[in-house]
């Protein structure tokens, strides 16, 4: 699963309309330019091909304030709001998801009701421990991992990654179970996206000929 399909689309819903660059800011804006793929490229390139594959639809609209051609502004259709909803819970419960997907997950996470979003977590740390339990069937921690020699280092950090992933998903668990932070359909929360023309402060400035558009 690639991260920049959830955080595309997820950009787009938080605005419930937005064009290219509003989604390319926000992502700037999250740092996601810096955890994943969510380059200029990336982002242009996703905004169409889901507008193909009928998760987004896309309107022309007037051109934008710094010249050039008509914009385009994308909102998600159903069957986006379907797809993004699904990565979003996948991207929660793999076990094995890469960083960059499970920051995305986390990211977006209060767009879930809060007993679901439990709910998911458990479920990764529940195919946590069923996968450390399969890998220490032949890996002992406590012998070390000089007793499979150097490639018992692999496992080492495999078992580790999950004994710290674990630990910080049952954190998590415990703070939202606490009442931090607010979920679907617990009221309104604070604006994560940037208005249109607000300075980004963490903004790349990295030129791309679909800026304009």
């Amino acid at each position: 699963m690639s991260a920049i399909r959830l955080l595309v689309l997820g950009a787009v819903r938080q605005h419930g309309r937005a064009h290219g660059y509003q989604v390319r800011n926000d992502l700037e804006f999250w740092g996601a330019h810096e955890w994943s793929n969510a380059k200029p490229g990336s982002i242009y390139h996703a905004l169409k091909q889901m507008a193909k594959q009928g998760l987004l639809r896309a309107h022309e609209v007037a051109p934008s304030t710094a010249g050039g051609p008509p914009r385009t502004e994308y909102e998600v259709t159903a069957q986006g709001d379907e797809e993004y909803l699904r990565l979003l819970r996948e991207a929660l419960t793999a076990y094995d998801q890469k960083m960059d997907v499970l920051s995305a997950g986390v990211g977006f996470i209060v767009d879930l009701e809060r007993a679901e979003a439990v709910g998911l977590l458990r479920e990764r740390v529940r195919a946590m421990r069923e996968w450390r339990s399969s890998v220490t069937e032949y890996y002992t921690p406590e012998e070390g991992p000089g007793s499979l020699g150097h490639i018992g280092e692999i496992m080492n950090l495999w078992v580790s990654s999950a004994d710290f992933g674990s630990e910080w998903t049952l954190g998590l668990i415990e703070r939202i179970e606490g009442g931090a932070y607010v979920f679907a359909g617990e009221g309104e929360r604070p604006a994560l996206v940037l208005a249109e023309g607000q300075e980004n402060p963490y903004a790349t400035g990295e030129p791309h000929a679909e800026d304009r558009r």
